[in-house]
């Protein structure tokens, strides 16, 4: 056998290989990536949300769309939400879904802090966000029928903290209690957790501020706890994109220290895995190399990458050692059965992003699983 069929076959075994996270035996290292889908009519997930995770879960992993922990988070229309026994008992549905085809699936916990609008969220509920300056931008209301401005959040107060980390603890307990295998964590993409990492929207000048990296990390650190405390390590994983720039995020100098300190604190809590985002492939400017590096070294643990990888650069990223899961987000939304035909080699569908997010199972459910 030559060098590059030696490769091939080590590849091969690589993507389509089992892999154990913490107490689960995934069937591949092909993850099924968070993306928002905004079926979840009332922020309550129903029978047509079970439909469609139960037809992808041939996939070694599931990640759910960003659910919120909070009425305060619920910043886009029709996302669900983990903090009510409706959601618990409609989520119910989708881990039985899943596990009746012997899939795994996590839930992820996105808050979106000011990454919202008052026209999307329930009665009662606020813009919050680390600091009061407004998304960049405009947001689809239902509502409205339209795009609005990002509102100014209110900045949180410390009360406004320490309720916060509650409601992921909380929103933890009842992904549990709902059959979920584990819990991811949004601190990517510009959402609640980032928002304190992000010198952006973080100009605090108290201990949860931009003033230290100490300062910067201590929610996203605090939210972790909180998790592991009603969840368990081995069943909480959390999801990063350094250096992007999605919902007004920027890198500043400190941007390498803050995700070392970070990895680093993670990494001492031996959580499940970290989920590291490259937007490039969606457009937005590349990272820094080094930066993946980084994170490896300092966590020492499960590596999650995601960004616009197909069957080859999985197997190459694989290959490299620098991760043990591969995400992928569109390529599951036209192809259900994806890993199927991933190590069939069968031409994959293009998904219709006109059709992603509107409610009812047109462009979600009608995919053919061939």
């Amino acid at each position: 056998m030559g060098r590059s069929e030696h490769q091939d076959v080590m590849s091969e075994k690589l993507l389509f290989s089992s892999f154990r996270l913490g107490s689960l035996n995934l069937s591949s290292r092909i993850v099924m990536a968070p993306m928002t889908r905004s079926r979840s009519i009332d922020n309550i997930p129903g029978d047509l949300v079970a439909t469609y995770y139960g037809q992808r879960a041939s996939a070694g992993l599931i990640v759910t769309e960003g659910t919120s922990p909070s009425p305060n988070g619920l910043g886009y229309p029709r996302i669900p939400g983990m903090f009510s026994e409706a959601q618990v008992v409609g989520w119910k549905k989708t881990t039985y879904a899943v596990h009746d085809r012997k899939g795994h699936i996590f839930v992820q916990l996105m808050h979106t802090g000011r990454v919202s609008h008052p026209d999307n969220l329930p009665k009662g509920a606020r813009v919050l966000g680390p600091s009061a300056i407004a998304t960049p931008g405009e947001m689809w209301t239902d509502k409205s029928g339209a795009m609005q401005p990002f509102p100014v959040p209110e900045a949180m107060t410390e009360a406004d903290i320490h309720t916060a980390i509650k409601e992921y603890g909380a929103a933890s307990a009842n992904a549990i209690k709902a059959g979920f295998d584990g819990i991811e964590l949004h601190g990517a993409n510009g959402y609640l957790i980032e928002q304190f990492l992000n010198c952006a929207s973080n100009q605090r000048t108290d201990q949860w501020g931009n003033g230290s990296v100490a300062n910067r990390i201590r929610f996203a650190v605090a939210v972790a706890d909180a998790a592991i405390a009603a969840a368990g390590a081995d069943r909480v994983g959390m999801r990063l994109s350094p250096y992007g720039v999605f919902n007004g995020s920027t890198a500043d100098a400190e941007t390498d220290a803050v995700y070392r300190a970070l990895a680093t604190e993670l990494g001492k809590r031996k959580i499940a895995y970290l989920h590291v985002l490259d937007h490039s492939a969606m457009g937005a400017p590349k990272p820094k190399a080094e930066i993946f590096d980084i994170i490896r070294d300092a966590f020492n643990g499960t590596i999650m990458r995601a960004g616009g990888f197909d069957r080859a650069s999985a197997e190459a990223m694989l290959e490299s050692g620098k991760a043990e899961l591969i995400a992928f987000g569109r390529p599951f939304l036209a192809n259900p059965t994806l890993p199927r035909k991933m190590l069939d080699g069968t031409l994959l569908r293009e998904a219709d992003m006109t059709t992603a997010y509107l409610p009812g199972p047109k462009g979600y459910t009608d995919y053919p699983s061939d």
